[in-house]
This record gives structure tokens, sequence and C-alpha cells, in this order.
């Protein structure tokens, strides 16, 4: 029989996140601190509301809600609405907007971003900019090499006054979480996103909790050949939608950035577009874009030689053909198109794919190590027929 005691629906808000409990003698805590998390004022919970939390099942508690379908016809009209989302991130990140694309690509695909630059090009700010425009929660944690698990998911603090342990949600319990420098963690703090991003919960001694949607992942990471990085896994590269470089911007672009008419000077001035009511309908909206047989066998075909090539040693997953084929849908969708073109699945081969599959030894070539898989793929998709 489960245990029953009132737990709080909502994480406190502002820096640190702390909790006492008392042993033995009086006068004796143990304080347990939790990492410091961003969010905005205009965010901050108006009251603390309060409900029962059965510890006996770890599926209490939990909402289900349903998102009408809807038809082809709708789904072409809120495309305009996703037109107008790219318009205003365009405003602040310059010089990027292949990465802005890619990045509304995976909301709208249900999917998860790894960005990978130099620091200073504006991933944070793609972030921040992006949660903004659709009016939800967002946090980031700034990971580095002390981290803990708990200090991403939350901790279990023991109340004094109930005389049992409460659960402290950490910063994953956000629509938006931005992964600052992933690869400067542990691997074991690294995995605590794991669940996180594949089952859109979290469990914590043996209780699960149901993560607020929509739920999207912008993590970060500095290039491989810089000093203090842990490379992510292979089994965790799998779960990100797709993986995209921030390059530096042009001239033109970067001379706007230097008059403060772009960038982060602006993300106070950016209003919401669309709210996450509005991306959960657009999310179904994507899973209706029709896909023709003949390009599930050109998207295939791909995956197949990626399994095949003498250069790799490890080809894409079924998880990675699955992640092509609902980008493609997303960005059908983003162009305002109710079908998939193969011009849809075509240039997102190389950003799905690319940090799925391993270069062995065999290919020779003088580019970076983080470029080569790039390349082999590139020949690849050059090399299979593309469907008329």
């Amino acid at each position: 029989m489960g245990v029953s005691f009132w737990l709080l629906a909502k994480p406190p808000v502002g820096g640190v996140v702390a909790g006492t409990a008392s042993f033995g003698r009086p006068g004796v805590h143990i304080v347990s601190v939790v990492r410091r998390i961003e969010i905005w004022p205009s965010q901050r919970p108006r009251a603390e509301s309060w409900k029962p939390y059965d510890i006996g099942n770890s599926a209490a508690g939990m909402s289900d809600s349903k998102i009408h379908p809807m038809s082809p016809e709708t789904a072409i009209a809120v495309s305009h609405k996703a037109a107008e989302l790219e318009k205003a991130l365009r405003r602040v990140i310059r010089g990027n907007d292949e990465v802005v694309r890619l990045a509304l690509v995976s909301i709208f695909a249900r999917g998860h971003l790894l960005i990978e630059g130099v620091p200073g090009v504006g991933k944070t700010t793609l972030g921040q900019a992006l949660a903004r425009a659709i009016d939800c929660t967002f946090q980031r944690v700034q990971f580095t090499s002390d981290m803990l698990p708990s200090d991403v998911l939350g901790i279990s603090v023991y109340s004094a006054m109930e005389q049992v342990f409460e659960f402290k949600r950490g910063p994953v319990f956000t629509n938006v979480l931005l992964a600052d420098e992933i690869n400067r963690t542990t691997p074991k703090t690294q995995s605590a996103l794991l669940e996180a991003m594949n089952e859109g919960q979290v469990t914590v001694d043996a209780h699960s909790y149901e993560l607020p949607q929509p739920f999207l992942v912008i993590a970060t990471q500095n290039p491989v050949e810089h000093h203090g990085t842990y490379p992510l896994p292979e089994s965790q590269l799998d779960r990100f939608l797709m993986r995209v470089r921030m390059g530096y911007p042009d001239a033109t672009a970067e001379r706007v950035i230097l008059r403060s008419e772009a960038g982060a000077a602006h993300l106070q001035e950016l209003h919401p577009v669309l709210t996450a009511a509005d991306v959960l309908e657009m999310q179904e909206a994507v899973k209706r874009i029709r896909v023709d047989e003949s390009l599930v066998t050109y998207a295939l075909e791909i995956v197949r030689r990626t399994r095949g090539s003498e250069y790799l040693s490890l080809g894409v997953s079924p998880r990675g053909a699955q992640a092509l084929y609902r980008a493609a849908q997303a960005m059908a969708f983003l162009d305002g198109r109710s079908f998939c073109t193969p011009e849809d699945f075509k240039p997102l081969a190389v950003p799905v794919f690319a940090h799925r599959v391993v270069v062995n030894g065999q290919y020779a070539s003088t580019m970076k190590k983080s470029e080569q898989a790039d390349q082999v793929l590139r020949e690849i998709v050059e090399n299979v027929a593309v469907p008329v």
C-alpha cells in the first residue's frame, strides 16, 4: 500500500536551493545545496501549490494531456505561426540562419539539439531566445567537472516536520533546458539526462516524475580538441536528434552585432510568438505530414550504406533512421507543406547522422576528427540516387 504525503508541485525559485534535516541533538543540521539555476522573473510562480503524491505508485500524479488531431489544412495554417517564430529568432541570432532553422526542426520533431562551437558565438543566446519566443519555462545549467547527477535532476531532502523525505526538483523540470558545455562534466553526470531525453521523465529513489511538455534539451559543447573535455559516449549522442556546428558570423552580421542591433542585447525585446500549447499542437501536426514510400526507401538506403561503409566502424541505428524521418516531416512543416520532398531529407542527413557514426582508422584525411564523419556522410549521400 502506498503512503501519501504533500509534495511541493513547483520547485523553489531563485539562486540557491537548500534543504535542512535534523538528526539527533538540536542544532545539528544536514544541508543539501543544489547549484544556482536561472529563471526569468516573468516565470516565477504566483503562489506555491500543493498536491498529494503517492510514493507507493510511481505513476500517480502524472498528467496525461491529450492533443486534438488537426486536419492538413489547419496544419498548413499553423505553420505560418512557426514562420513568425523563425523570423523573431533571426532578429536576435544573426549570421546563423541554418542553426536557427535546425533548432526549430528539433523542437517540432520532439527531439533535442546538440550545438558545437567555440565560446562566444551565441549558443547560449539561441537557447534563451527560443524559450522567450515560445513563452515557456527556461533553465540553464553550467556543467563543470565537480557536478553530480542530483544537481541536474533534484534531490530528496528530509523534512523534520513531516518526518519524510521530500523531493526537491532540479533544473531539468522545465520546458527548455540549456545544458551549457555538457562535455565539461563527468560521464556520470552526463548520463543523468538519458531518461529525461528519451522518455520525458525522471526517476529518483525508485519514483518517477513526469517532465513538463514540450521538453527540449539544447546542449552546447566545446570542440573535442579543447582541454578539459569529456567526450559524450555514443549512447548519449544517439539521444540527440541532430548536432550542428555554430561558427563565426559573416562580416555583415558581425557588424550588426557590434552595433547592438542583434544578439543578447535584444533578448529583453523579444516577445512571445507561441505558447507551449501551440508547440504541442504543432508537434501533432508534424506527425501528419505525408511521406511517400519512395522517400522512405531513399532514407533507408542511406542508413544501409553507413552500416556497410569501409570507413565507418559504427553505422546509423534504427533510432537514427526514425530521427531523420521526423526531422524531414518538421522541415516540410516549416516550409508550409503537408508532404515531404527529397529536399527535406537530403540536407538533414549530415546533421542527423554525423554524431551517430564512428569513423575508423582506414579513413585518411587531413581534417579534424570531428569533421571526418561529415565528409564520409556527404560522400554516401551524394552516391545515393534521389527519388523523382
